[in-house]
This record gives structure tokens, sequence and C-alpha cells, in this order.
């Protein structure tokens, strides 16, 4: 992969807008798998997976750090719309964090508001990437009326998917919900509530910091006696205890979830040390976005010539990765159908 050739900079906004112009190489597009050069952003203690002892409880606390900054600057974006995606970046990566898979776990909603679409996903090993669709002129009208429009109001009407893709070997496990609730943290409990029917408490946080951007996610689940709990625990005993650990959960700040300086161990028992807990080996995030020269290039195999002619522009073929914003170069006269003679 050749390195970068050039920035151009873009100010206003809330981040510093990068266009990624990557030169083209000398190694064939199907040969090149190179990542782009993007942040090489790693979080050694991005996911602390925990439990309540002799409680019917378990969970993890999510700390995205000066990754959420690394990921959320890609775009510019107005605060609204970069929360939202913070928010679903920490979604996704507590809620794959608790799946045993060899894949990608995405958040993928579609709906009929000034951002039509918002995915996020998290590979098993932690890799995270996000992307939010705006519609520039309803998103202006909508922060005339609101400055600070809530999830729902953004997404508008539509649905809601959870998806574990594990390759085309595997069959895909995808779960729909309708988009209901103020906040994405409602709509994913909304989710839990009629797909998986788990109780669950659930708190995401994603603001900008003096640091930076930051986002977080805490989210506690009930299990079962079986899970780790004295399977003879009584049901309105072990209630009482699912009750309570909730109530301590909701004495959380955002201040507190995004702040750098609080180890997460330390937020855990000052949340929850009345009822005692136990912190889980903790879980690395990083930078994931998997786009290369090879995959786009194959992907451009698949177009009849006459396309290829009208997305050429000066004898080039321009494709920018939605999620990182990495612009890939290619020269028309190298790309053929691959069926072509």
């Amino acid at each position: 992969m050749g390195r970068r050739a050039g920035l151009r900079w873009i100010g206003g906004g809330n981040c510093l807008r990068v266009s990624y112009l990557g030169r083209m190489t000398d190694t064939p597009a199907f040969l090149d798998a190179g990542r782009p050069d993007v942040p090489d952003s790693v979080v050694p203690r991005g996911v602390t997976p925990f439990f309540l002892p002799q409680r019917p409880v378990r969970g993890r606390l999510v700390k995205l750090g000066v990754l959420a900054d690394a990921l959320l600057c890609r775009h510019d974006t107005p605060d609204p719309v970069t929360r939202l995606r913070g928010e679903a970046l920490a979604l996704v990566a507590a809620l794959a964090s608790a799946l045993k898979f060899k894949g990608s776990f995405s958040l993928h909603s579609k709906g009929d508001g000034a951002v039509p679409m918002l995915l996020a996903d998290c590979t098993d090993t932690g890799a995270l990437r996000g992307y939010a669709r705006v519609e520039p002129e309803r998103l202006a009208a909508l922060l005339e009326r609101q400055a600070e429009p809530s999830a729902g109001a953004l997404l508008g009407e539509g649905y809601l998917a959870f998806t574990v893709d594990q390759g085309p070997d595997m069959e895909r496990h995808q779960g729909l919900v309708a988009i209901e609730g103020g906040s994405l943290g409602e709509m994913a409990l909304h989710y839990f509530d009629t797909s998986e029917q788990i109780p669950c408490f659930l708190r995401l946080a994603c603001a900008r910091t003096e640091a930076g951007w930051r986002a977080s996610a805490l989210i506690l689940e009930k299990i079962a006696g079986a899970g780790g709990v004295d399977p003879e625990l009584d049901s309105q005993v072990a209630d009482e205890h699912w009750g309570t650990a909730t109530i301590l959960a909701e004495t959380v700040t955002d201040a507190e979830l995004l702040d750098d300086a609080l180890e997460p161990e330390d937020l855990l028992y000052r949340l929850f040390h009345t009822e005692g807990v136990a912190a889980d080996f903790s879980r690395a995030l990083a930078f994931g976005c998997r786009c290369s020269r090879q995959r786009l290039s194959g992907l451009l195999e698949t177009f009849p010539e006459e396309d290829l002619d009208h997305m050429a522009i000066d004898g080039e073929i321009i494709m920018t990765c939605e999620f990182c914003n990495h612009d890939f170069r290619f020269p028309r006269a190298a790309v053929r159908r691959a069926d072509a003679s």
C-alpha cells in the first residue's frame, strides 16, 4: 500500500476533516491487501467484563478512550450525529464481547430521518468501525427546530438490525426490531425485550471532552441460576438482587463513564462495592476498518465497462471507503471486468 500522497484540510465543524488521497502504487490492485494510512489506535482495556458474585448479574464496561476520537473524527458531522455514532460504536463493542463467534457483529439502522442509515460493527478480535449517512438538508432543518435532537429524531421511523456474520460458509444470524424510543439505548433495550427476552440495563455515553471525543457503555444482564449463581437461589431473592444492581448502575454519570483517569475496576467498585463485584480479563479494542485496494478492485470488476467509463474522471476511478474516509485511486485503463477476454 502506498503512502499517503497528500492531505486536503477543510476547516469548520467539530473535528478537523481530512480527505485522504492514497497515491497509486506499482502493486497490482488484486494483490494489494495492505492497510490504508489510518490511525493505528488500540485501547488495551477497551472492554472489561465483570460479575457480581452470588448475584444473578453479569455485565461489561466499555471505555473507548482515545479510540473514540480516532474513529469519530474521520468524518466531520454535527455533534448530535457524532454522538450517535459514538454511542453505536460503544454499544456494538459491549454486545459483541458477550458472544462467542468468529467474524463480525453489527448494528444497522435504516430509517426515514435526517440520518437514514447508521452502521457500526465489531469483530471477534475487537476491531471497530462505524458510519452514519446524513441527508444534509433534512439535518439542517432538524437542527433549526432542535439544537440537540434525540437519536429517535435523527433516525426517524424504520428498523434496527443486529447481525452476526461469520463469513460466506456460515449462516448469518440477524434480529430485527422497529425503531422505538428516543435514545439508542432505549432502542437496543426494546430489541432485548421483544427478541432476546433477557432483562438488561444499558447506559451509553458519548461527548466531546477536553481530550477529544470519548464514548462508553455500561451493560448489565440478568442470568439464570446455572450461570454461575447458586442454582437454588429463590427467584424472588434473585429479582431483588437484580433490582438492587440496576439501581446502583443508574447512579453512574456520563462524566464517570468518559473519564480516562478513572480505571474500569475503580468505577465498578464505586458502583457495586456494596454488592461485591469481580472483574474479568479486559479485552482490547482497535481501529478496525477492513478496506483495501484488493477488496475494492474485486468490486470494480463486477461493473460493466460502460459503468466503469462513467465512473472515471481524468482517467482515474476514485472510490472512498465510507468508514475510514480513505480515497482509493484506480487507473481506468487497469480496471477490467473479471470475465472480460
